[in-house]
């Protein structure tokens, strides 16, 4: 059922709403939470497509914001909104709500959503595209327990993802992060079945995903050893390898839907890794709306400070701080700062050992290349 509406308020909406559930025979509201999804005319289509099949595994209530501003200053001086209501169909197990925002209208988003969210429910806000500089202190971001944002629709998605580390708010997550979700497992499974020492890693993806780099980021700050980016033809991530004394931990994907997974040792396998839809992704989003710490964890390793409860504790990298120091301070605080060594993969992740007490006088880790500011390996960018 559709039902649209020109020159309408949010009030007019929300009956609109209980009339298709009553017609429809859904008296009562079965949904779990609101998704917000702020985007534009040319994406639109594309981004609800996703949050209806997600829908089918989380109902919820999709209100689709749409901006149109105007372009000259008399439909910028004017304030309207058009709202269609659709129910059933091909939009899921919840409800949908398309919101046209059309003049100054379209700066006040938040006084227009806030009236439509499901009382008592989580609120999810996702920007397909254009994310706001801070999603936290977005108007909309504010309303949110989640926020996710895609830093591979960015132009330069290194540099978004250390602007996306400075201004981290609990809440805050990644599309580029949830694409690693599976070579994260794999990796932590490997290293279940054979525990062992990592001496090195080597992370092989597109120069421009920043899925590299945040997988790299979090090999880095799990295993507390060095990670080499080398660029590859893609699609996406294309290998991981993880150095030990036995030999080579290899997991290698050339055609981004199989991989093959070697272990010293161990007989070849071959492991399902294919590149999943936005559906997928955001399907996996919503089944958490905690703060995802290990994605704080290695955003904040990126820019070589030690994540705190909100955002990036420091923003100055190691060498600068410990050149700040007196030497005897200095050893202290480098012998505080030192992690532990890896073995075996324990706690959330599964790819690193739970950290040892910090011996005295244990050398401070090295600081690593930010993202945007790649290592060169290899005569090429090594952080993507």
């Amino acid at each position: 059922m559709n039902i649209d509406l020109t020159q309408t308020t949010s009030s007019q909406v929300n009956a609109a709403l209980v009339k298709a559930r009553r017609a429809a025979g859904f008296p009562a509201v079965g949904m779990v939470l609101t998704l917000v999804i702020v985007t534009d005319e040319g994406n639109h289509y594309d981004a609800l497509k996703a949050a209806s099949d997600a829908s089918w595994e989380h109902p919820s209530r999709i209100l689709v914001v749409i901006r149109r501003p105007g372009r000259s200053p008399r439909d910028r001086s004017q304030a309207r909104l058009d709202a269609e209501v659709r129910l059933g169909g091909e939009t899921g197990t919840g409800e949908t709500v398309l919101l046209r925002l059309h003049g100054e209208l379209a700066s006040h988003t938040s006084s227009v959503v806030l009236p439509l969210l499901l009382p008592d429910a989580p609120v999810v806000v996702w920007w397909p595209e254009d994310a706001p500089e801070h999603p936290a202190a977005d108007l909309l971001g504010a309303l949110a327990q989640r926020r996710i944002t895609d830093s591979a629709a960015a132009e330069d998605p290194a540099a978004m993802l250390g602007h996306r580390a400075e201004t981290y708010a609990p809440g805050d997550t990644d599309l580029a992060w949830t694409r690693v979700t599976p070579w994260r497992s794999v990796l932590a499974a490997a290293l279940d079945q054979k525990p062992t020492r990592i001496t090195g890693a080597v992370v092989e993806g597109e120069e421009d995903n920043p899925s590299t780099e945040l997988l790299a980021l979090w090999l880095a700050d799990r295993l507390d050893v060095p990670v080499e980016r080398v660029v590859s033809g893609g699609p996406g991530i294309t290998a991981v390898r993880l150095a030990t004394p036995d030999g080579e931990i290899c997991l290698d994907r050339p055609d981004g839907r199989l991989a093959a997974l070697a272990v010293p040792g161990q007989p070849d396998r071959s492991v399902a890794l294919h590149r999943r839809s936005t559906a997928e992704l955001i399907a996996e989003e919503l089944r958490r709306l905690d703060p995802d710490e290990a994605y704080h964890h290695a955003l904040c390793h990126g820019l070589n400070a030690r994540p705190g409860p909100e955002g990036c504790a420091t923003r100055q990298p190691s060498a600068a701080r410990r050149a700040a120091r007196t030497p005897q301070a200095g050893a202290a605080a480098d012998a505080g700062d030192a992690p532990g060594a890896t073995g075996a993969p324990q706690g959330d992740e599964g790819a690193a050992a739970k950290e040892p007490e910090k011996a005295p006088g244990k050398p401070a880790r090295a600081g690593r290349a930010a993202p945007g500011k790649p290592e060169k390996t290899g005569g090429k960018a090594g952080g993507r």
